[in-house]
């Protein structure tokens, strides 16, 4: 099993951090290889992904969340990921960003990939993207603030 974490420290409050990264749908305008995350429930997502000329295609379901402090997700169709990103107030307008992933690469280029770190370098840039984003807009796109309580092994961090 692969993993990367990476933290970002955001320009906004923990709130706007918080209800922008529960906005899934808008996660291909800031992260690489996300073509589209379609929220099926208020818990479960349809990804689709393209990440060195390979599309894939999977179904997360959220397993714990916390409105501004945590969300925990994992697959749910035999692909083999998941992950948790942490929100912890700096200041009343500064917020750490932690996010943790873990992954089984599939492929030659996906077990490559990892080996080389590319991986990391790209949840690394695709923070950074975020910061970009939602500084520049100074507002979240919307927001979900309900809870889901199953703290299993993701869900802690």
């Amino acid at each position: 099993m692969e993993h990367v974490e990476e933290t970002v420290e955001v320009a906004v409050p923990v709130r706007t951090a918080y209800n922008q990264w529960t906005q899934f749908e808008s996660f291909p305008q800031f992260m690489s290889g996300v073509e589209s995350v379609t929220q099926l429930t208020d818990t479960t997502n349809h990804w689709v992904t393209k990440v060195g000329g390979v599309q894939r295609e999977f179904d997360t379901e959220i397993v714990h969340q916390e409105p501004d402090d945590r969300i925990a997700w994992r697959s749910t169709d035999g692909k083999s990921h998941a992950g948790i990103v942490r929100f912890t107030p700096v200041d009343a307008n500064h917020t750490k960003v932690r996010v943790h992933f873990e992954w089984a690469p599939e492929t030659v280029t996906e077990k490559a990939g990892a080996a080389l770190s590319i991986d990391e370098m790209q949840v690394k840039a695709d923070m950074r993207k975020f910061k970009d984003f939602i500084e520049s807009r100074g507002a979240e796109t919307g927001g979900w603030r309900g809870e889901v309580k199953d703290s299993g092994p993701t869900g802690q961090l």
